[in-house]
């Protein structure tokens, strides 16, 4: 992306206007270039000056304030196409739509600069370099190295700032399949607890005072005695490891984790990560607003785990996720 000048954008509020936070206002005023979540990135790197002065996202502006945004290049890149299979569960000019497996990392990042879905996804669709002005070109959303499931990636910037919108609207619908540790005794329910780094393992995440708004649903699919649950998980929101967080906090981690799961992670029920699975995306079309939604089967090492559950505790899964399966 060599050659791309740094520019430098100068807005004034109006006259007569109730403004409000300087991030919404701003997401507002240049919806047509930039999400919120790229205004408070800008922001928190002091690129963007309120007065001549470096402002917070929450700070309030007024009538007649100056605003200046400074928008760098984008990085240079240094990641290359790789040919990696790809489960690709849909395709358009604007979006791509993908299963993802277990053991990949979306993105690249510190020990793991090649075999990930963006090396593939460049060699695919080699355009997409640079959308989003980082290395992580057209990725809407992410999903950790050891979840499985749908994600849905944008093929031009439009399309991408029409989906980031979606889901800091919470229009997006995420739901997953998770096997839990124990008993979750309410058949549904909601987990409403701020998600931030943890304040001892900063490789971790935590349910923390400090931490961002995160609100995850749940629905109890089946429960196999006392050892475990099954749920179906709906974000609202989307904080790093929520799922994993959230579930962790109420005392029944996800089966498999090895960060969250106090003791057992990988191997128990024979599964090689944890059984946290994406089944099922909706959002609407980029190009028409057509609302479209997509599933997947669960992997095989969840499947295959499940299916010994019913037999040892004789349950029954229920009918849509059988099918699914098959």
């Amino acid at each position: 992306m060599k050659g791309q000048p740094q520019r430098t954008l100068e807005v004034r509020v109006e006259e007569g206007r109730d403004a409000g936070r300087l991030d919404v206002y701003l997401a507002a005023r240049l919806s047509g270039e930039f999400s919120r979540s790229r205004i408070q990135a800008l922001i928190g790197q002091g690129n963007v000056l309120l007065n001549g002065a470096r402002p917070k996202a929450s700070t309030r502006v007024s009538p007649g304030d100056a605003i200046a945004i400074v928008v760098p290049p984008p990085r240079e890149w240094d990641v290359g196409p790789e040919d990696i299979p790809l489960d690709v569960v849909y395709e358009d000019e604007r979006i791509l739509v993908i299963n993802k497996p277990r053991g990949m990392v979306v993105h690249p990042a510190a020990g793991h600069w090649e075999g990930t879905m963006v090396n593939a996804i460049l060699a695919r669709c080699p355009g997409l370099k640079g959308i989003g002005g980082e290395i992580r070109p057209g990725i809407v959303h992410r999903l950790d190295k050891d979840t499985t499931g749908l994600l849905v990636v944008a093929k031009d910037e439009e399309a991408l700032r029409d989906l980031q919108g979606q889901i800091e609207g919470r229009k997006v619908k995420r739901q997953y399949v998770a096997l839990l540790r124990g008993r979750l005794p309410d058949d549904e329910g909601t987990v409403d607890a701020p998600v931030g780094r943890h304040p001892v393992n900063r490789k971790k995440m935590a349910v923390v005072p400090t931490g961002r708004p995160a609100v995850t649903d749940y629905r109890v699919l089946c429960r196999f005695g006392n050892e475990y649950t099954l749920v179906l998980a709906k974000l609202r929101t989307g904080r790093t490891h929520q799922i994993r967080v959230h579930f962790s906090h109420l005392g029944h981690p996800v089966v498999g984790d090895s960060i969250y799961s106090r003791g057992k992670g990988k191997g128990e029920l024979g599964l090689e990560g944890q059984a946290l699975h994406a089944a099922r995306l909706g959002f609407d079309e980029p190009v028409t607003g057509e609302h479209v939604e997509f599933s997947a089967p669960l992997p095989d090492d969840f499947r295959d785990a499940l299916e010994t559950l019913e037999k040892r505790y004789k349950e029954e899964l229920p009918g849509w996720l059988k099918r699914q399966a098959t």
